[in-house]
C-alpha cells in the first residue's frame, strides 16, 4: 500500500489548468535565495568560568537579536536519542496512508496527523509534506509504539531542559524575570511535530511547508542533512545548511513579545526536494492561563494569554486563510 498522502493527486486538481501561473508563482517563490552558515553556539560554554559563560550568552543573545536562528553544539540531547527518534518516525511515517490517516492511529488526538493543505485554493496554501503534532501529555497513550513513545519521552525531557536553559540565559541577558520559564512552561504544555516531506517530482513548483512564524517561545528541530528550510533575513529567503551535530534553535512570537521586540521571530519555510527529508521540532510554550508581558519600557504589545493568542490565530486563519500574529496584539 502506498505510504504517501495524495499530495500529487491534490496538486493536480488544483493546478492543471494553471501550470503556467504555478511557473510564475515559483519565480517569485524561490528568488533571491542565499545559502549561509547559522551562528554555531557550544553552550556547553555556559557551564564554565564567569567570562566564558559571559561571553557565550552574548553570543547566544545576539543570534537570537540579529538572525532569530542559531544552532548549538553540546546540547545535552544524546546522539543515541536523536538516531532512534530518526528510525522510530521514519518506521511511523513509512505506514499506509490509510493507517496513519486513521484517527485511532498512535492512540493520540484525531487531528494529530495532517498533510498538505487539501483545502488549499492556490499554491502559496499548499505544503508537500505530512506530520504528527502531538501534545506531549498524550505521548504516554501510545501503547502499540512503545519504541516510539520512549524514545519521544527522552527526547523530550533533554530538549525541555535545553528550551529552558536558554530561555532563561535569553531573559537574563536582557536582565528580565527569567523565573517565569520554570513557572510556565513544562513537557506537560509544550508540543512534538514530527514532519515528513515526500520526494517530490515536482519540487521547483511547490513547498514542503508554508511561510510562518512559530506561536510558542523557542523551537528546537532537529532535521536530518537534506536541507530545505529557509529563513527571511533583510528582505531574502536565505538557506539553512545542517550541522551534523547541532540542533536548529529559532525565536517564537512569545518571546518577541516577552522581549519587546529585542529577540525576533523570524518568518521561515520549507522547499520541497526530490528526496525524502525528515525533521522533528519541539515547541516550547507555556500553559493556555500564562500571561505574557513585557518589562521592558515602553511596551509595544498589550499583555495577552497563550490561551487568547492561539484563539486569536485561529479565528484569523479561519477568517483569511493566514495567520497574523503579533500585530493584533500591538499597543
Amino acid at each position: 500500500m502506498d505510504i504517501d498522502p495524495p499530495l500529487q493527486e491534490t496538486y493536480k486538481a488544483l493546478f492543471k489548468d494553471a501550470r503556467v501561473k504555478a511557473k510564475d508563482d515559483q519565480k517569485n517563490l524561490l528568488n533571491m535565495v542565499e545559502e549561509c552558515e547559522l551562528p554555531l553556539i557550544d553552550i556547553s560554554r555556559l557551564t564554565f568560568g564567569h567570562l566564558e559563560r559571559e561571553k557565550c550568552i552574548k553570543e547566544t543573545a545576539e543570534a537570537a537579536t540579529q538572525w532569530g536562528f542559531f544552532q548549538v553544539l553540546n546540547h545535552g540531547v544524546p546522539r543515541e536519542v536523536l538516531e532512534s527518534l530518526k528510525f522510530e518516525q521514519m518506521k511511523v511515517f513509512h505506514e499506509p496512508f490509510n493507517k496513519k490517516a486513521d484517527e485511532k492511529f498512535l492512540n493520540v488526538l484525531a487531528n494529530s496527523y495532517r498533510w498538505g493543505n487539501p483545502e488549499a485554493t492556490c499554491l502559496s496554501q499548499f505544503c508537500w509534506s505530512e506530520a504528527f503534532h502531538i501534545s506531549l501529555t498524550d505521548v504516554s497513550k501510545m501503547r502499540e509504539y512503545k519504541n516510539l513513545r520512549s524514545t519521544i519521552e527522552a527526547f523530550a525531557k533533554t530538549a525541555a531542559l535545553l528550551a529552558q536553559n536558554l530561555a532563561e540565559v535569553l531573559a537574563q541577558n536582557l536582565a528580565i524575570h527569567s523565573s517565569f520559564f520554570g513557572e510556565n512552561c513544562s513537557p506537560s504544555t509544550s508540543y512534538l511535530r514530527m514532519n515528513r516531506y515526500p520526494p517530490c517530482p515536482i519540487s521547483s513548483e511547490v513547498r514542503g511547508m508554508m511561510p510562518h512564524t512559530d506561536s510558542g517561545f523557542l523551537t528546537i528541530l532537529y532535521q536530518d542533512q537534506v536541507g530545505g528550510l529557509q529563513f527571511m533575513k533583510d528582505g531574502r529567503w536565505v538557506s539553512v545548511r545542517p550541522e551534523p551535530e547541532a540542533l536548529t534553535i529559532s525565536i517564537g512570537d512569545l518571546f518577541q513579545a516577552f522581549s519587546n521586540d529585542v529577540y525576533r521571530s523570524i518568518e521561515h519555510r520549507v522547499v520541497a526536494q526530490e528526496v525524502e527529508r525528515f525533521s522533528v521540532a519541539y515547541f516550547y510554550c507555556p500553559s493556555y492561563d500564562a500571561v505574557i508581558e513585557s518589562s521592558i519600557k515602553p511596551v509595544r504589545y498589550r499583555k495577552f494569554s497563550f490561551r487568547e493568542y492561539r484563539q486569536q490565530i485561529r479565528k484569523d486563519v479561519q477568517a483569511t486563510g493566514d495567520k497574523i500574529g503579533l500585530s493584533r496584539f500591538l499597543l
